[in-house]
């Protein structure tokens, strides 16, 4: 709303009276308080104190503190003439304490009140889900057992007079004798050729001496039309 001469002599009035500019805008309306403000100072009228320093209370001066009383000092008495103590009555015996209850009650007492609550169990998992012990946890170790005696095995009758494996040394023949599948397997056990592992019977059977190759036999033809041999 623009200032017509009618409005700016009502603010001049209202101003001459002391109303604040927040109250000069409400009586024109359609103003602000800023407004009414910026338009006294151009305007050029008196400027007046602001309220808020005004209405401020004046500080209250600190009352002046008191200086601390001087201690009194006590005037040296005179010394008087030491006086003896009254004599100690006589001691009379102490009263006997009466008994104290039986221990049984407090045993009731006890067994009537409620289980503490079981505490919860922390369980640390490690890498790869390894359950690790607490210091609960932990067991004693368990003492080894004691040693036990080793008995060798008996051997089976059908062998009972032959040579086995375990019985194998170098100064014994090991030609084998029968199928190892077989209850009776067992090794020649003779006295060995030096230089040899067998005796000099299966020494024989072990090492054939090669014929020539003219006296050679052709082996056998394979079935079933294999390869001819030259």
């Amino acid at each position: 709303m623009s200032w017509t001469d009618e409005r700016i002599d009502q603010l001049k009035a209202m101003w001459e009276r002391g109303l604040t500019a927040s109250q000069i805008a409400d009586e024109l309306g359609g103003v602000s308080r800023n407004a009414v403000i910026g338009k006294a100072h151009r305007l050029g009228l008196q400027s007046r104190p602001s309220p808020v320093k005004a209405n401020e209370a004046p500080k209250k001066a600190a009352p002046p503190r008191k200086p601390a009383p001087a201690p009194e000092v006590e005037a040296p008495r005179a010394a008087a003439a030491p006086i003896a103590p009254p004599p100690a009555p006589p001691r009379q015996p102490a009263p006997v304490a009466p008994a104290a209850p039986a221990a049984p009650a407090v045993a009731a007492v006890s067994a009537d009140a409620p289980p503490p609550p079981p505490q919860p169990r922390i369980v640390s998992v490690g890498p790869g889900g390894f359950l690790r012990q607490g210091p609960g946890d932990q067991q004693a170790p368990i003492p080894p057992a004691p040693p036990r005696r080793l008995v060798p095995a008996k051997p089976s009758p059908e062998i009972a007079d032959k040579t086995s494996l375990l019985d194998l040394t170098e100064r014994i023949c090991k030609w084998p004798m029968g199928h190892p599948g077989e209850p009776d397997f067992h090794f020649c056990g003779e006295q060995v050729n030096p230089g040899f592992p067998y005796c000099v019977e299966h020494c024989g059977r072990a090492y054939q001496a090669q014929l020539p190759r003219g006296t050679r036999r052709p082996p056998p033809p394979m079935p079933f039309g294999g390869p001819r041999v030259r």
